[in-house]
């Protein structure tokens, strides 16, 4: 279960932040389904008017929710995860990959809201936000590799990610399956990469 923190927020910020946390624990123990805003007004203590002049339709306000969680579990860190000295590129590259997917596994249920979520109205939010926080730690690791190398990994992995997540939230496979997953191909993928480019004459 997710646990919830009192910020020293003003007021008017107390509530928004209490009614994202109680968005968090509903998808967590319920599912993104079962979620109803009378609900979440309950367990933040605030009123269904408020919530609906914050985020409008439910739609929104789940999406508020799992940003928030997003960025405090999954995006917090990356910053600091790109810049970690001289790592060669598939250590580097993973360090920032398992910051964007190991908080997951503790959290499948809200794993599977996120795909619901990116569907649905406004979800398009949820993906630029994901893209914003990760392209530049991920471009921090991948400065000095081939523009066309970077396409195809973008392209694969996304692709990658995007079938895993979607094979946990209808039950094929566990959550813990998938930061391994992503460990082996991008294994193989630098492998490759770094073995059929060109050696620098400093590498010599």
């Amino acid at each position: 279960m997710v646990e919830c923190e009192e910020s020293a927020r003003p007021v008017a910020g107390l509530a928004a932040d209490r009614i994202r946390c109680a968005v968090v624990e509903v998808l967590e123990s319920d599912g993104y389904d079962a979620l109803q805003v009378r609900e979440v007004a309950r367990r933040a203590r605030v009123s269904l008017a408020k919530i609906y002049k914050l985020y409008g339709t439910r739609d929104e306000l789940i999406c508020a929710g799992l940003q928030a969680w997003m960025d405090e579990a999954r995006y917090a860190g990356l910053d600091q995860a790109a810049h970690v000295g001289a790592e060669s590129l598939y250590p580097a590259l993973m360090r920032v990959l398992r910051g964007i997917f190991e908080p997951w596994e503790d959290h499948p249920g809200l794993l599977v809201s996120y795909l619901r979520a990116r569907s649905a109205p406004g979800g398009e939010k949820l993906i630029r936000r994901g893209f914003d926080a990760v392209v530049p730690a991920a471009m921090a690791v991948l400065a000095d590799v081939d523009p066309e190398f970077v396409r195809d990994l973008d392209s694969i992995l996304s692709s990658l990610v995007y079938g895993l997540i979607a094979r946990v939230a209808c039950g094929e496979i566990d959550v813990s399956v998938i930061v391994p997953t992503i460990d082996r191909a991008v294994f193989r993928l630098v492998t490759g990469y770094e073995a059929s480019r060109p050696r620098r004459p400093e590498e010599e």
